[in-house]
C-alpha cells in the first residue's frame, strides 16, 4: 500500500487511465437509485450499461500497458480543467433527465413526432449520450490512442442505442434490412423444435403497420403457442454487437488473419445458433405458462439477451485463453532423445 502511494505521489497521471471509468460511478449509481427495476432488462433496460462498465474494466485489465500515454501532463492546465468538467457531465446528463424535464421532452417530440415506442427514446437517447460523454472524457485524458484504446465499450454503448432507436421508429418487422435474416432464423428454430417432438406450422404474416414477420406455432398435448418473430426477437442486435466487438478485438491482438477469420467465424456460428435456442426456448416457456405469461415476459426482457450478450463478452477471454495454450504448448522444445547402446554379449 505505501509503496502505491509513493508511485501515485511520484506520478499522479498513472490513474488517468481510470478517469473515464470514474465519471460514470456516480450517474449510474444514481440511475440505480432511481431506477432499480430497469437494470434488471436487457432489453429496453439499462442492463446493457453493467456490461458497459465490465467492458471498461476489461480493457482497464489486459491492456494496462496500452494507457501509458496521458494528456494530463499537468495538475494545473486548461485540459486538467476540461477533464474535470467533462468527468461530471455524466452526472449532469441524469440530473438533466430527471429532475430539469429532458426525459419528458425527449418523449413529447418523440410523439409529436408519431415514434411509435416514443416512451423508450428517453434511454435510447441516454445510452447515445453516454457513449459520446465517455468518448470525450477518455479524448482528453488519454488523447487520440487512449480513445482508440477505449473503442470497444464506446461503439458498445452506440450500438445498443442505435438499435434501440431503430426499434423505436421502426417498431416489429417494419425495418426490413434487419428483418430479412429473421426467416432462415425462423426456420431453423422450427426444425429445431419440430426434432423435439413438437407440432410446428411456420407461415409468413404481413401487417400495415408491423410488416412482414413470419409467424410460427407450436403445439402438443398440453396446448399450443404462437408468436411473430420480428428482429429484435430473433437476437439480430447480438449478432450486431457480436461483429463489432469481436472485430474491435481481433483488430487488436497479434495473431494471423487466417486466425482471425477462424475465430470469428465460429463466435459468429455461436451466436447465431444461441439465438435460436433463445427462440426455442421462448417457445417452450409459451406453451408451458402461456403466451403472455410473466415467465415469458421475463424470458424476453432479459434472459433470452442474456444468452447472447454473455457469451458474447466470455468469448474475448476465451481467445485469450486459447491463444496462452497454444502459445505455451509452441514454446516447449522437443525432447532430446539419446541414444542407448546394446550390451555386448
Amino acid at each position: 500500500m505505501l509503496n502505491l502511494h509513493s508511485s501515485i505521489k511520484k506520478n499522479p497521471n498513472m490513474l488517468a487511465p481510470l478517469l473515464p471509468l470514474i465519471a460514470f460511478i456516480v450517474p449510474l449509481l444514481w440511475l440505480y437509485f432511481l431506477d432499480s427495476s430497469s437494470f434488471e432488462a436487457m432489453w429496453k433496460g439499462r442492463t446493457f450499461q453493467l456490461f458497459f462498465v465490465w467492458l471498461i474494466a476489461l480493457e482497464l485489465i489486459l491492456g494496462w500497458e496500452n494507457f501509458k500515454e496521458t494528456k494530463l501532463t499537468k495538475l494545473r492546465s486548461a485540459r486538467t480543467i476540461a477533464v474535470a468538467v467533462a468527468m461530471i457531465l455524466p452526472t449532469l446528463y441524469v440530473a438533466a433527465s430527471f429532475n430539469f424535464g429532458l426525459n419528458n421532452a425527449i418523449f413529447n417530440w418523440s410523439t409529436v413526432n408519431n415514434i411509435k415506442w416514443a416512451s423508450s427514446m428517453p434511454l435510447s437517447t441516454e445510452y447515445l449520450a453516454f457513449m459520446g460523454l465517455f468518448c470525450l472524457v477518455a479524448f482528453l485524458a488519454l488523447g487520440k490512442k487512449g480513445l482508440l484504446n477505449f473503442s470497444i465499450p464506446a461503439i458498445f454503448m452506440g450500438i445498443v442505442g442505435a438499435i434501440y432507436t431503430i426499434d423505436n421508429v421502426f417498431p416489429y418487422g417494419q425495418f426490413t434490412p434487419f428483418q430479412f435474416f429473421v426467416q432462415p432464423t425462423a426456420y431453423f428454430a422450427e426444425r429445431a423444435l419440430n426434432f423435439m417432438g413438437y407440432q410446428t406450422s411456420l407461415s409468413m404474416g404481413h401487417d400495415i403497420f408491423a410488416g412482414a414477420m413470419p409467424t410460427l406455432s407450436i403445439a402438443n398435448q398440453t396446448g399450443t403457442a404462437t408468436f411473430a418473430i420480428a428482429w429484435p426477437c430473433a437476437g439480430i442486435e447480438s449478432l450486431l454487437i457480436f461483429t463489432v466487438v469481436t472485430l474491435l478485438f481481433l483488430k487488436r491482438i497479434p495473431i494471423s488473419w487466417k486466425a482471425k477469420i477462424g475465430y470469428f467465424t465460429f463466435g459468429a456460428a455461436v451466436t447465431y445458433f444461441i439465438n435460436i435456442l433463445r427462440i426455442v426456448t421462448i417457445f417452450t416457456i409459451g406453451l408451458q405458462y402461456g403466451e403472455t405469461s410473466s415467465e415469458v415476459n421475463w424470458f424476453h426482457l432479459y434472459y433470452g439477451p442474456l444468452y447472447s450478450i454473455s457469451w458474447i463478452i466470455i468469448y474475448p477471454l476465451l481467445i485469450f485463453a486459447s491463444q496462452s495454450v497454444w502459445h505455451k504448448f509452441r514454446s516447449k522444445k522437443p525432447v532430446e532423445k539419446i541414444a542407448g547402446t546394446l550390451p555386448i554379449k
